[in-house]
């Protein structure tokens, strides 16, 4: 029987709410490698963590989850008493996860079109569009965000059918466009983009305000088009407060 590795990551995640050992025995005890700067490395590190933060009677609620290859990624809500969104990156090898990243952020909105952070379709379609729907994201944040060429929205973007989850735009390619214009935000560096038939996830570097910034967009695809997006940023610790020294990426 073929073990799902979505639902190993969904039993983990909820491992935060019951600090339940067995969950996080998915983890590789030998070669689990952490990615989160503020969080020690191991597995040892991760049970640790898992088991103070049930103690806060935290929530977790797993939005959606998605499988590209050896890498799982899901889209997840916290509440530890003040509300979080984030992003969860699992690499799996050899039936055991071996390394994570993520990405998360105070949870704010809804948006001035009346859109949550989380809420829209939640499973992936058009399977077999999965590389296509890959490197049209690719070029998108290479193109657009990284090169900061608002005149290639057009390209990319359903102009009148853009959904939009981050907090602070409203739906449509205007905002988005008046966004990439202020010059506050640059994307600098794309590190990885994920992607499972309509949903592809790319975690980029860059800064936010000039302070050091990790920034995963979420984008839903449909007939060739960006249809959707979600998002979380989060400022990069400074080095000096890392418990790893593995690097954000």
């Amino acid at each position: 029987m073929t073990i799902d590795r979505r639902d190993q990551v969904r039993a983990l995640l909820k491992a935060i709410e019951t600090g339940d050992p067995e969950a996080v025995a998915v983890v590789s005890t030998e070669t689990y490698i952490q990615h989160n700067p503020q969080t020690l490395d191991g597995s040892e590190g991760l049970a640790e963590l898992c088991k103070r933060l049930s103690l806060k009677s935290p929530k977790v609620a797993i939005v959606r989850t998605f499988e590209d290859g050896d890498f799982v990624f899901g889209h997840t809500e916290y509440d530890f008493g003040n509300p979080r969104v984030g992003f969860e990156v699992f690499r799996f090898e050899d039936g055991l996860i071996v390394e994570h990243w993520d990405n998360i952020q105070p949870r704010q909105g809804p948006n001035s079109s009346g859109r949550p952070m989380t809420d829209g379709p939640t499973e992936a379609v058009d399977l077999e569009k999965t590389e296509a729907n890959r490197a049209l994201v690719r070029y998108f944040v290479a193109e657009v965000l990284i090169g900061r060429d608002p005149d290639r929205l057009a390209s990319y973007i359903d102009r009148e059918n853009f959904s939009q989850h981050n907090p602070d735009l409203a739906d449509g390619s205007a905002a988005l466009q008046a966004f990439l214009e202020t010059g506050t935000t640059r994307y600098e560096r794309n590190h990885r983009v994920l992607a499972q038939g309509s949903f592809v996830l790319a975690g980029s570097e860059g800064t936010r305000d000039g302070v050091h910034t990790a920034f995963y967009d979420l984008f839903r695809v449909e007939g060739g088009r960006l249809v959707e997006h979600w998002d979380a940023i989060e400022a990069i610790a400074p080095r000096e407060e890392w418990k790893n020294d593995n690097g954000k990426f």
